[in-house]
C-alpha cells in the first residue's frame, strides 16, 4: 500500500487542520463541515495528479486547443454520518464521479471490545472504476476495512484512493496488511496512537457529532 502523508508538505492545508482540531473553533459546526470539505478538495487535487489522461481537442471562441483531461470512471463512496462533508469535498472536485453510501459503526460488546457493524448500502457498479473511499477517522482501520469488503463483494474497482482527514499509526499498519497491496491511502495527517478506547490521540473528537450533532 503506497501512503501519502499530504501535510508532510506544509501548505495551506495545515490552516483547515487546525481550526477543526482546536476546541474553541470546531464549536461552530458550520466552520468544522466547511474545512472538512476543503481538506476533502485540497486532497482530490493531489489524487488527481495520479489518474490517467488524454487529450481532447476543445473549441474556443478564437480556436482550438488540445488539453489533457482526465480518463478515469470515478466512484466516490462514503462512511455515514461522519463521511459527507469529505465526500462534499470530493465531489467538488470530480463532478462527474457516481457515488455511494455505506453505513458503518462500532458496536461495542463491552467497554473495551467492539464489531464493525454495516447495516445500510447504496451503490452503483464498481467493476473497471476507480473506488475513492472516504472516510474523515482512520483509527483502527477496521470500519474501512469492512466497507471495502462489502463494497466489493459483487464486482472489483481497478483502482482504490483510501481518503482520510487523521489517521493513527495503528490504523495504517492494519491497512497495510488487510487491503489489497496496490491501495492508495492518503491522509491529511498522520497522529501519535490510539488510547485505551481506539481514539486517535491527539485527533479532535468525534468527527460524525462536531459535523451534525451529538446521537444517542
Amino acid at each position: 500500500m503506497n501512503i501519502h502523508h499530504v501535510a508532510a508538505q506544509p501548505s495551506i492545508l495545515n490552516k483547515y487542520l487546525a481550526e477543526i482540531r482546536d476546541v474553541r473553533i470546531q464549536k461552530d459546526s458550520m466552520r468544522f463541515r466547511r474545512n472538512i470539505e476543503r481538506i476533502g478538495e485540497f486532497i482530490a487535487n493531489e489524487v488527481s495528479k495520479t489518474f490517467r489522461y488524454r487529450p481532447v481537442k476543445i473549441t474556443t471562441p478564437l480556436g482550438e486547443k488540445e488539453i489533457p483531461l482526465p480518463d478515469e470512471s470515478l466512484v466516490i463512496a462514503s462512511v455515514l454520518r461522519a463521511g459527507l462533508p469529505l465526500h462534499n469535498g470530493l465531489l467538488n472536485i470530480f463532478d462527474n464521479a457516481e457515488n455511494a453510501f455505506v453505513s458503518a459503526y462500532r458496536k461495542h460488546t463491552d467497554d473495551h471490545s467492539f464489531e464493525i457493524a454495516v447495516e445500510y448500502l447504496a451503490m452503483p457498479p464498481l467493476e473497471g472504476k476507480t473506488l475513492l473511499l472516504a472516510d474523515p477517522m482512520l483509527a483502527t482501520g477496521r470500519s474501512l476495512e469492512a466497507v471495502f469488503r462489502v463494497l466489493t463483494q459483487g464486482s472489483r474497482p481497478a483502482k482504490t484512493h483510501i481518503i482520510s482527514v487523521i489517521a493513527a499509526p495503528e490504523g495504517i499498519e492494519y491497512l497495510q496488511r488487510s487491503m489489497p497491496p496496490e491501495t492508495e491511502l492518503w491522509v491529511a495527517d498522520i497522529d501519535d496512537y490510539l488510547n485505551d478506547k481506539a481514539y486517535i490521540v491527539p485527533g479532535l473528537g468525534d468527527a460524525g457529532d462536531l459535523a451534525y450533532g451529538q446521537k444517542l
